[in-house]
């Protein structure tokens, strides 16, 4: 396999530019009551902020906070639940890691607007790629943050019914390009872009974008992977979320030697250990 790497890429995070080249850590944890993965759900605070001391610890760069589910069937709750969920867990966040870089999962412009006035969140991170919300792109650009764009096929309740392309790569790097277009004419400067693992993919598309994820490399835009413990691995493996994590390191290893930059996790530890080895053997 052949190494996609030693390229200069970078991701700014508020004030600060972050150097890409060793990989960046994104921890994950959903306000919610019904994420697929139990773990990464949170309700009371003092838990909460217990496993964001863990992840520190274990080397996370930013953490990552949905206030909805996005597995497939998913109900999305209304903008002021999701603002409801949100809130007090960002509250209690900035007030006990005030220099803890923050994305938050949303597509709605709203909410991106209240969390990055509110609590200097720098990053949002939106599952439709502008798609869900046509003012997303300015609220973007006004805000003067950094924003991924994923790729999903439809929305969270129709996405999983029968996924069909005729070449899923080319699609999504098309897609890439209109939205990109559609964001920078707006003024948005920092693009981060995430091809959607297992949204509105089936488990043949998921490992045809990953078999092929050095092309998104066209681009030159930090690239993001989501694939902690989800079905492509389950499925393959004949396992639950629960027993996922080795199927996990397995292919963060291989998106990594393809070119991914930034790698939205729950599992910090492991994935620090996975990119420390691999940053050894090419010399980082």
């Amino acid at each position: 396999m052949a190494l996609v790497m030693k390229k200069q890429r970078y991701i700014r995070l508020g004030g600060d530019i972050i150097d890409l080249s060793k990989g960046l850590i994104m921890g994950v944890f959903n306000v919610t009551p019904d994420s697929f993965y139990s773990e990464s759900r949170v309700s009371a605070k003092d838990v909460f902020l217990e496993k964001v001391s863990c992840m520190c610890d274990d080397g996370m760069d930013i953490l990552d906070i949905g206030g909805f589910s996005s597995r497939p069937g998913a109900k999305l709750p209304d903008m002021e639940e999701e603002w409801k969920r949100l809130h007090p867990i960002l509250k209690a966040i900035k007030s006990n890691y005030p220099d803890l870089p923050l994305s938050v999962d949303t597509f709605r412009s709203e909410i991106a607007r209240r969390v990055v006035g509110e609590f200097g969140v720098c990053l949002i991170n939106d599952i439709s790629g502008g798609a869900m919300d046509p003012l997303m792109p300015e609220t973007i650009a006004d805000l003067d943050v950094s924003v991924v764009l994923m790729h999903m096929k439809g929305n969270p309740a129709t996405m999983q019914k029968q996924p069909t392309y005729n070449d899923v790569t080319m699609e999504i790097i098309h897609y890439f390009s209109e939205q990109i277009d559609i964001f920078r004419q707006k003024g948005v400067k920092d693009i981060v872009i995430d091809p959607g693992f297992g949204f509105g993919k089936t488990l043949e598309h998921n490992f045809e974008i990953l078999k092929k994820l050095e092309m998104f490399s066209i681009f030159n835009l930090p690239l993001l992977i989501g694939i902690s413990r989800k079905s492509m691995i389950q499925k393959v493996l004949n396992t639950g979320p629960d027993e996922a994590m080795n199927g996990t390191t397995a292919l963060h290893s291989i998106a990594r030697f393809k070119g991914a930059d930034i790698f939205r996790v729950h599992d910090v530890k492991e994935i620090s250990e996975c990119l420390n080895l691999i940053n050894k053997l090419i010399g980082y």
